[in-house]
Order: C-alpha cells, then structure tokens, then sequence
C-alpha cells in the first residue's frame, strides 16, 4: 500500500512539474508579445490620424458641396426668372 501511495505522489509531481513548464512562457516570448502589442499600437494609431484626415476631407467636401447647391439655386433662380420675363414679353407683343 506505501508503494500505490509512492507511485500516486510521483504521478502528482510529475504531472505538476510538466504542467509548470508547459504554462511559463521564456522571456524571448514576452518580448515578442510586447512588440507584437506595440506594432498592433502604431497601426491602430496611424488608422485614427488616416480616419481623422478622411474626416476632415469629408467636412470640406460637403462644405463645397453645399456652396455648389447654394450657387446652383441662385443660377436656377436666375433662369425661372429670366423665362418668366421672356413669357410675359412672348405674351405682350402677342395681344399687339
């Protein structure tokens, strides 16, 4: 019985001590993790200064876009005026 007990602590150990290896990372590994973490940083960086620069351009072409709309009414004012001249001058000189 001391023996089946002796084989179990063996086993315990064994199996504690390999799974103690197995679960430590060397710090090789930790170093390229923290790399790893630092190059993901500087992307993640670069993408929110490219966002902010495609946010800003976006403001500036829907501020030109709206100064194009606003100058586009006024010409089709313009027109709608004009044709309306036109009409009344067409119908005038067809009562003479």
């Amino acid at each position: 019985m001391k023996r089946n007990e002796l084989r179990k602590v063996a086993t315990i150990v064994t199996l504690a001590a390999i799974t103690g290896l197995a679960g430590c990372a060397s710090t090789s590994e930790l170093d390229s993790l923290r790399s790893e973490v630092s190059q993901a940083n500087e992307t993640a960086k670069s993408a929110a200064a490219t966002a902010d620069a495609a946010r800003k351009e976006a403001a500036a072409a829907s501020a030109a876009a709206a100064d194009a709309k606003a100058t586009a009414n006024d010409a089709k004012a313009t027109a709608d005026a004009t044709n309306e001249k036109i009409d009344r001058m067409f119908k005038k000189s067809m009562y003479k």
